[in-house]
């Protein structure tokens, strides 16, 4: 039993370079950004570290 070869269209031949490989391997430290959601505030003085305590009741 023989296999034949036969010639794959344009398109097929697009795809299997496209797809041929994995792309690039992406390092977990690259895929985050650390930065504080809301810029302190020095100027004003409205910054108050006790903050979440005092909402919460507990003070």
């Amino acid at each position: 039993m023989e296999h034949e070869r036969t010639a794959a269209d344009p398109a097929q031949r697009q795809r299997s370079l496209r797809f041929s490989k994995l792309p690039e391997r992406v390092r977990p430290e690259d895929t985050v950004e650390e930065r504080p959601a809301v810029p302190h505030d020095t100027l004003s003085g409205a910054y108050n570290p006790d903050w979440w305590l005092i909402r919460m009741g507990g003070l």
